[in-house]
């Protein structure tokens, strides 16, 4: 079996990453493909939020991690998709919530930060990658995503800053999130001509309401394709059977978020 990425020292940990948009610190883990050291070539990048699931199960929540480094390697070596550099930004703990939504909810008294998130992300974090890797920096090489509350967080980030992330992938995202502000966000975007590529899914046993879960991302899934988006085009959406709300089920479906968003070349 291949070494994973940390032991072969292809998981690289940048610590407290301060930003002037948000008060706290966060750490931020890179992963290297196969080969980076010696190849010399330039690479798209992959921004995944809660970095801490991604890599470790040490750090990950519930001890179950996304294996995103195993999956990747395995597809690159597979030539299944391009080679590509993750990086997962981790997330701030009990600020989390509020940095991942778009809007304040006046019933739970939280909320509303992920314009300044998407900044950090699209101003400092990003600037940060392309100095330190080889990255290749247009929009239609860099992507960002993330899970639950996390897809939110790359939703705004894509509906912000559209030159900045050409590729979106939102697992199983928190629509429910302020009565489905999200959805109002979507109906005010005037998207670009040339729009992002869309990864959309919910798992069908996620939650204690399992179909209002399902119910909510088809609506999401419709306000996309309301402002443009075509499935089978630049919008791919699946309702995954069985799959709960966990970086298991994320970290079983990645490799398939990874196909569509960066197939290879």
């Amino acid at each position: 079996m291949a070494p994973r990425a940390k032991d072969d020292g292809r998981l690289r940990l940048h610590p407290r990453f301060p930003s002037r948009y948000l008060s706290t610190a966060r750490h931020i883990a890179v992963y290297l493909p196969p080969g980076y050291e010696t190849s010399g070539a330039r690479y798209p990048v992959f921004y995944l939020q809660d970095g801490q699931n991604l890599f470790d199960p040490a750090t990950a929540f519930g001890g179950h991690d996304w294996r995103a480094d195993i999956t990747a390697d395995d597809l690159i070596r597979r030539g299944r998709i391009e080679p590509l550099i993750l990086a997962g930004i981790y997330n701030t703990g009990v600020r989390r919530i509020s940095e991942y939504t778009p809007t304040r909810d006046r019933r739970l008294r939280k909320g509303g930060k992920a314009d300044r998130y998407a900044q950090m992300l699209a101003r400092e974090i990003k600037p940060f990658i392309d100095q330190t890797y080889r990255t290749r920096k247009a929009a239609a090489d860099t992507a960002a995503g993330g899970s639950s509350m996390g897809a939110l967080a790359a939703l705004v980030a894509g509906i912000s800053y559209p030159r900045v992330f050409g590729k979106l992938a939102l697992l199983s995202p928190s629509v429910w999130w302020d009565d489905r502000s999200i959805l109002r966000l979507i109906e005010a975007w005037t998207p670009r001509r040339s729009r992002q590529r869309i990864w959309l899914d919910t798992g069908t046993a996620e939650g204690r309401n399992p179909s209002k879960m399902v119910d909510d991302t088809r609506l999401l899934r419709d306000a996309l394709a309301g402002k443009g988006w075509c499935e089978g085009a630049d919008l791919h959406y699946e309702e995954a059977e069985g799959h709960a709300h966990n970086e298991q089920a994320w970290g079983d479906r990645f490799g398939r978020v990874l196909e569509y968003l960066f197939p290879a070349r």
